[in-house]
């Protein structure tokens, strides 16, 4: 290939809805102290190592993603431009370029970084492919979390077998990894051939941080795509950004899913518990406690669950309009032709994962009424066998009252008149009678019993 150029476009969240204003993930500058490590360990451009230096995302080497704030445009770089990196030497006699090109699109830093020839008119065939460095380019180096796409753009003369070439850098860019580059779909590009692989991570097949799209556009026809690429940069920067979003945000909605799942099944079996205990009849009440106190979180996780789902479902259908919009532009930029995958994935992926997100969350939806009535039900048990309880103690502590205050009543007026008692209990003991004392204590539980019976029927008449 002639006028060749490899290009990798990274994309890496930068914050989402739950970051507070000023607030960044956890892991957000990775992009660029990963790309700052390709620069020390594969790539040994001087400008590359210093990354830092040359973005107002830093300073003095410290990432301090507040200063953005401050920046009028996507540009990054200090300079508001591109950032040129020098060149390296090859063992084969070329030196290869880099440019940089580091942007904050929304919520997501972006990053296009090019590799080229010095001199376009050098001929890159497959082996010289390695002095490129492909291998530091994947996703297991780079780690963006929303993904990346790698472009390959090369010129050959008609005769060439353009299908076994495409194959054979996609092969070759993946070298020595676990990654397998499938052939998605052939089609055209600003009147050029576009080949179109995935490579998938075959221990995350789902994972479209661990993916890389490889886009081969080979011009044997001596286009101008280069110009219209050129002219359409824009749009294809902000197109594989909304592809890659779209992957990355059904992946989520397909996760939280699976987990309002398993809290909807954790409810079943509480609901089977809950019955269990309808049916017992020595049920007690500390049970209804215990399977009350166990609902609210996951009633609340459930809820969580279905929100997150939401949320999800608008945010996929804002990146299908842009991705849309982007297509349109593409379209009108190349006479009304693109690539028909770039449709296809439009009018039917996006629309069955839009479509799929809206399904869950109706799916789901009734579980959260439910959690709500079951939590309602066990809560009004509760509270009546609770008032139930309240109610017997209330009338144990009356009846008792009762009792012990009539009891001591006739104690107080039996230890008056104790010394006037002078054969307590002679039919009991006639030999040996015991003190008077004996006798008022006898009269005062009798009392005691007397009105505590007499508590009881009241009580219970009431």
């Amino acid at each position: 290939m002639k006028n060749f150029s490899l290009s990798l476009y990274a994309f890496h969240l930068r914050h989402t809805l739950t970051n507070l204003p000023g607030e960044v993930v956890t892991d957000a500058n990775l992009l660029w102290e990963n790309l700052v490590k390709v620069g020390v360990n594969s790539l040994p451009f001087n400008s590359l190592k210093d990354l830092r230096s040359q973005l107002v995302s830093y300073d003095n080497g410290i990432y301090k993603p507040q200063q953005e704030a401050a920046i009028k445009t996507e540009w990054l770089s200090i300079s508001g431009q591109d950032l040129d990196l020098g060149n390296l030497p090859t063992p084969d006699g070329f030196k290869i370029n880099a440019n940089l090109q580091p942007f904050l699109l929304n919520d997501t830093y972006a990053v296009d970084l090019t590799l080229t020839p010095e001199l376009s008119t050098t001929e890159i065939n497959i082996p010289q492919l390695q002095h490129f460095q492909p291998k530091s380019l994947l996703p297991a180096n780079i780690q963006p979390s929303l993904g990346q796409t790698l472009w390959i753009y090369g010129e050959v003369d008609t005769t060439v077998d353009c299908d076994t070439i495409a194959k054979g850098f996609a092969i070759a860019l993946v070298a020595g990894t676990n990654l397998n580059p499938v052939l998605i779909k052939t089609g055209e590009l600003f009147d050029s051939l576009l080949f179109e692989y995935q490579a998938l991570d075959p221990n995350e097949p789902d994972n479209p941080a661990k993916q890389c799209q490889i886009l081969i556009v080979i011009n044997n026809n001596q286009s101008p795509t280069i110009t219209l690429a050129a002219t359409a940069y824009d749009w294809l920067l902000r197109l594989f950004w909304s592809y890659h979003k779209i992957l990355y945000i059904y992946q989520l909605a397909r996760q939280r899913y699976k987990e309002a799942r398993e809290i909807y099944s954790d409810l079943e079996n509480k609901i089977q518990e809950f019955n269990s205990l309808i049916s017992a009849n020595s049920t007690k009440l500390s049970d209804f406690k215990s399977l009350m106190a166990k609902i609210p979180q996951k009633s609340f996780d459930y809820t969580r669950c279905l929100q997150d789902l939401q949320t999800h479902h608008t945010a996929i259908t804002t990146n299908i309009t842009n991705y849309k919009i982007c297509l349109d532009k593409i379209q009108a930029i190349g006479n009304g032709k693109s690539p028909q995958s770039w449709q296809d994935f439009l009018d039917k992926e996006c629309q069955k994962w839009q479509k799929q997100i809206e399904t869950d969350i109706n799916y789901l939806t009734p579980g959260q009424e439910l959690f709500g009535q079951l939590v309602d039900t066990i809560r009004g048990i509760v509270e009546t066998q609770q008032a139930e309880s309240d109610r017997t103690l209330e009338s144990t502590i009356q009846i008792l009252g009762i009792g012990f205050g009539g009891g001591a009543i006739v104690s107080g007026v039996v230890v008056q008149h104790i010394d006037k008692i002078s054969q307590p209990l002679a039919a009991i003991s006639p030999d040996n009678q015991p003190h008077p004392f004996y006798a008022s204590l006898l009269l005062s539980i009798l009392a005691t019993l007397f009105f505590i019976a007499l508590g009881w029927l009241i009580t219970k008449r009431r």
